[in-house]
């Protein structure tokens, strides 16, 4: 199982456009490294700014 994931592919287990994805990483300060993105960092932050998720695969 990935952990690192690029946009478009986290906007899919995430049940998001890969747009919003983008632009919560950089309200939220989850860096993107090289393309990827943490799954576990960003849904981690997500949810402790009370964001409220679709879906979590």
């Amino acid at each position: 199982m990935a952990i690192h994931l690029t946009p478009t592919e986290l906007a899919r287990e995430a049940g998001m456009e890969r747009r919003d994805v983008i632009e919560k990483c950089m309200e939220l300060g989850v860096p993107i490294f090289q393309g990827r993105i943490d799954k576990t960092l960003f849904l981690a932050t997500m949810e402790e700014s009370g964001v409220r998720q679709v879906a979590t695969a």
